[in-house]
């Protein structure tokens, strides 16, 4: 599966386009671990180092990043965590 990642206004937040339906509609935010354990995709990407928050919409994913955290490096595992689902 390829996934199209693009950044936001928001320099510590990338969005991920799966190419496929995240949710049915409307979005949900995760602004922790222990919330995110309603979602199994939210909290598969809590578990990567550095995320600080998880936005699933329809058709895309925002991850925001703790501070001081590496892109390059997140963005990376993130797409690998979302391959695997």
């Amino acid at each position: 599966m390829f996934i199209q990642t693009e950044g936001t206004p928001d320099d510590s937040a990338m969005r991920f386009l799966p190419g496929r339906a995240v949710l049915g509609s409307g979005r949900a935010a995760f602004s922790d671990e222990a919330d995110a354990a309603r979602s199994p995709l939210a909290a598969a990407l809590f578990r990567v180092d550095g995320v600080a928050g998880v936005i699933l919409g329809a058709e895309d994913i925002t991850v925001r990043k703790a501070e001081g955290a590496d892109w390059q490096v997140r963005s990376e595992e993130h797409t690998s965590e979302l391959q695997s689902h």
